[in-house]
């Protein structure tokens, strides 16, 4: 686990692989991403690009937000910037503004029906 905590401020671009979750509750500018969770604490102050399986906001996220599995959005997130996952969770008191796009998850990939692509040829 990685902890950029209350009251610290980085800039610029972090990679973290391996780490597990990575919880983000201080200031943080530029992009993250990550092969894991990235977990946007309550008083955290997030203007960047978010990249990583899964993210949870429950602070203040300004920029784009991309997961391969899902985004959540709790408490008091407040979101400026656009969400892409497969899977998208509001709760009730979350303020989210800009653009919302729901891709499809690498397990609801369909593969192709062998008969139909030897029809095709």
């Amino acid at each position: 686990m990685a902890f950029i905590d209350e009251g610290s401020e980085i800039e610029g671009k972090y990679t973290f692989t391996g780490t597990g979750t990575i919880l983000l509750n201080g200031k943080v500018r530029g992009e993250v991403v990550s092969s894991d969770t990235v977990v946007v604490g309550e008083k955290a102050v997030v203007n960047a690009t978010i990249r990583a399986e899964s993210v949870i906001i429950k602070g203040e996220v300004v920029g784009t937000v991309q997961a391969s599995g899902r985004i959540e959005l709790k408490g008091a997130a407040r979101v400026f910037g656009d969400l892409e996952a497969p899977v998208v969770v509001l709760e009730e008191g979350v303020l989210f503004r800009g653009q919302c796009r729901m891709t499809t998850s690498r397990a609801d990939e369909v593969t192709p029906d062998p008969e139909v692509v030897a029809l095709e040829r």
